[in-house]
């Protein structure tokens, strides 16, 4: 079943968002154009090439909610970061296309919720809790009745959801695989000795350390893909891996200087699988999720996360302590 989920390819077009009401968790925005930046690189070459800084296609206008603005009938909870935004927009996008009475102005509001993992980036990801840092608060806020569903990424989530709160459905799943970027490098396998590779992905690095010994791996090599992307073309490292799902999402393809097969990086569980979430107790939203053809329930990708946490449980031991043991790092 694992080979066949990794495996599956399913593209997913999501438009550009328009405009929208929607705040910061806990203050409104003014009326301004939150614009997303997004690097572009031009075709592959040898020579000192720069990943060039561009303006997204993807804006998104946020008005200040008045007295007049009309109620959202829904509100959707989200990480800042611009593909937790993208990903925000798909959902409202999927919902405003299945109802009439969601299409209308200030019907949907997207409430943006700062997580554990944005605020803390001086760290690696398993030194500050692991599994979780992107989600707790966007699910303390859908238990506080603070939003309505909320956008996850699915292998941001961890095995045991919060008590009073399911995961009924995901989006339709994007492609699995990872892409590699380089300005100096074709492939891994081309990059010099001694070479850098960036990623906080303790699953890529035990990868790359089993099949490449002779590079090495800045592990808390974090931020946004913008970040990222800024730190490789100001040379902190040579190369870096990002999933390719969120560079499709991002309308940033172009960055992309080659697609690993699965044989050659295994992708995350549930990886370019987008997940919504609900109350248990709101059967409204149940039932928007259940009873319309909005989402796409994937039986497979849920299969696949409740057998990892059932892999993780019989191990006695996280998913981080794991790998690290794998790779030799212990």
């Amino acid at each position: 079943m694992l080979c066949a989920l990794f495996e599956m390819k399913t593209l997913c077009c999501s438009s550009a968002p328009s405009t929208l009401n929607g705040h910061v968790h806990g203050s409104s925005f003014s009326n301004s154009a939150l614009a997303l930046p997004s690097l572009k690189t031009s075709a592959f070459s040898k020579a000192s090439t720069k990943l060039r800084v561009g303006v997204t296609k993807a804006s998104v206008a946020v008005e200040q909610q008045t007295q007049q603005t009309k109620v959202a009938l829904i509100r959707i909870g989200t990480r800042g970061s611009p593909l937790a935004l993208a990903q925000a927009y798909e959902t409202r996008d999927k919902l405003m296309a299945s109802h009439s009475e969601l299409a209308e102005e200030g019907a949907i509001q997207i409430v943006i919720i700062k997580t554990t993992g944005d605020k803390i980036l001086s760290q690696p990801l398993a030194d500050i809790g692991g599994k979780g840092l992107f989600t707790k608060e966007i699910d303390e806020a859908l238990l506080n009745s603070e939003v309505d569903i909320a956008v996850h990424s699915m292998k941001d989530v961890p095995t045991y959801l919060p008590d009073g709160t399911i995961l009924p459905c995901n989006l339709e799943r994007e492609d699995v695989r990872d892409a590699f970027i380089s300005l100096s490098a074709t492939s891994l396998a081309d990059l010099p000795s001694g070479s850098v590779v960036g990623t906080a992905s303790l699953r890529r690095k035990s990868q790359i350390l089993h099949r490449y010994p002779s590079l090495n791996v800045q592990e808390n090599f974090r931020g946004n893909v913008q970040t990222r992307l800024r730190k490789l073309n100001e040379g902190v490292v040579q190369a870096t891996l990002l999933a390719l799902a969120g560079l499709k999402r991002l309308n940033m393809t172009e960055n992309v200087t080659s697609t690993l097969s699965i044989d050659d990086m295994l992708p995350a569980v549930a990886q370019g699988a987008i997940g919504i979430a609900c109350r248990s107790n709101d059967d409204k939203m149940v039932r928007l999720q259940l009873q319309f053809n909005l989402f796409v329930f994937n039986i497979l990708i849920m299969s696949c996360c409740i057998f990892y946490g059932f892999s993780v449980f019989l191990l006695h031991n996280s998913c981080s302590g794991h790998i690290k043991k794998e790779a030799g790092m212990y």
